[in-house]
């Protein structure tokens, strides 16, 4: 349950909400709202910083209740070690049930094919739009939010997808005063954003404020990298390094994490929260913009997904 903060704000009510408090309390709606309107709702879960807070506010919404949501994971094959590792974690802590879409399964079974540069993250919108159409999930919970890209800006917080999982921004809905309009035909569904207010730096801050575990690849360590079109990637079997390219060992961390071939890291030092926190404060690239290759691909990359059913 959300718990009002004893803060004053400019007008020197002692009954306002503090930012973080604001953003909590929203998203604890967003997730009540979903409950109440929808049969069949899931949370798309990677072991990702805003899915790990995405899942927190769940726990926190149904509390002491269990979460009346399954989880869905698109598995690239290419993921992170530690990443999988904490998703597999976080899910027995919790009694909660995953259901993973493997690329993987996909190429084998020979319906999708391998891109020449090895990244995976394009293929995940197949295996994405199918366990949706198999589980008849009607409500997709992601954790995107506005700040991280401009095609994500353009979305509402309820996001109508029709029966090919498609976006059209035409069909766009107006959400005033907090109302959301969950009303879809059959075989269509909705994509919601709990999070599409918070900033990466909100993010942070909540994490820190609730104690919340992450992987360690979000704090600096030592990794093995080489540089490409001036990121940070880390080798693995998705095809990298080149013969031309050299593997060094680097202070790192991970901003954002993904598939292996398109996520880079940032030369870093902050191996705290707090040394994390004052790093994004700083920073003027957003996360995205700095670490995602697949976003890089073209001027409109994410929206081009988007409209083909990616989130």
């Amino acid at each position: 349950m959300t718990t009002v903060a004893h803060v004053h704000d400019v007008t020197g009510s002692p009954f306002a909400l503090s930012h973080l408090d604001s953003l909590e309390s929203e998203a604890v709606h967003i997730f009540r709202e979903v409950a109440g309107e929808f049969e069949r709702p899931v949370i798309l879960f990677s072991g990702g910083k805003d899915s790990i807070v995405m899942l927190h506010l769940a726990l926190k919404a149904f509390a002491p209740a269990a979460v009346p949501f399954s989880l869905l994971h698109v598995d690239t094959g290419h993921n992170f070690p530690e990443v999988i590792e904490y998703r597999d974690r976080v899910v027995a802590r919790h009694g909660l049930r995953l259901h993973v879409a493997s690329v993987q399964e996909y190429i084998d079974a020979g319906k999708l094919r391998e891109r020449p540069d090895g990244t995976r993250n394009p293929l995940q919108t197949v295996p994405l739009t199918e366990a949706i159409q198999e589980h008849r999930f009607d409500a997709v919970f992601g954790g995107g939010r506005r700040d991280e890209e401009k095609a994500r800006a353009k979305e509402r917080v309820f996001s109508l997808r029709d029966e090919f999982s498609q976006w059209d921004p035409r069909r766009q809905r107006p959400e005033l005063w907090q109302l959301y309009n969950g009303r879809h035909a059959p075989g269509e569904h909705v994509r919601v954003f709990p999070l599409s207010n918070w900033t990466e730096l909100d993010v942070w801050q909540y994490i820190q404020r609730e104690k919340i575990e992450l992987p360690q690849i979000y704090f600096a360590h030592e990794r093995e990298v080489f540089a490409r079109n001036g990121m940070w990637l880390t080798a693995g079997e998705w095809g990298g390094p080149k013969e031309s390219e050299k593997v060094e060992k680097r202070l790192i961390r991970y901003r954002t994490v993904g598939d292996m071939s398109c996520t880079g890291a940032v030369d870093s030092d902050a191996t705290t929260l707090e040394a994390v926190i004052a790093e994004i404060a700083a920073s003027r690239l957003t996360e995205r913009g700095a670490t995602r290759a697949d976003d890089k691909l073209s001027e409109a990359a994410m929206e081009d997904r988007k409209r083909e059913g990616y989130f």
